[in-house]
């Protein structure tokens, strides 16, 4: 019993219990306190990092669709015949300064002269061949 009391003995393991239980503070602090800590910050700027990013995307975005455009300044009716040649119609109006108007005067040739076809063109100076806009 004697040497069973010395194996056991409490001075023996004084060292062993003071190193684990130092051991396990430590590992509480690590895992409770601190690792927790870092990722929280890392992923709080993280996310202000996305969401200051897709700011800045949708700004830039509505900033590029929201420029300004060169409208033309001038719209011209084109007439077409049956065959799809661009031909002439004496006493009708060709040139106008918007776009309602001229459509307005397109959709009214149509009716006058069902057998033409119209076409609503423009001609800026940087294009090299018209844009129509509408056909009818």
């Amino acid at each position: 019993m004697q040497k069973l009391l010395k194996v056991f003995d409490w001075k023996t393991y004084t060292f062993t219990a003071i190193a684990v239980i130092g051991f396990s503070n430590i590992v509480i602090e690590l895992f409770g306190q601190t690792i927790p800590n870092v990722m929280m910050t890392f992923f709080r700027n993280a996310g202000e990092v996305v969401i200051l990013a897709s700011v800045f995307l949708f700004a830039i975005a509505w900033l590029v669709k929201a420029r300004p455009h060169n409208r033309p300044k001038k719209y011209d009716v084109v007439v077409f015949d049956v065959f799809g040649k661009k031909s002439k119609i004496d006493g009708i109006r060709t040139e106008f300064k918007t776009h309602d108007v001229a459509w307005s005067f397109m959709k009214q040739y149509k009716s006058m002269y069902p057998l033409y076809n119209f076409a609503l063109v423009s001609n800026q100076a940087k294009q090299e061949k018209p844009t129509i806009f509408k056909y009818i």
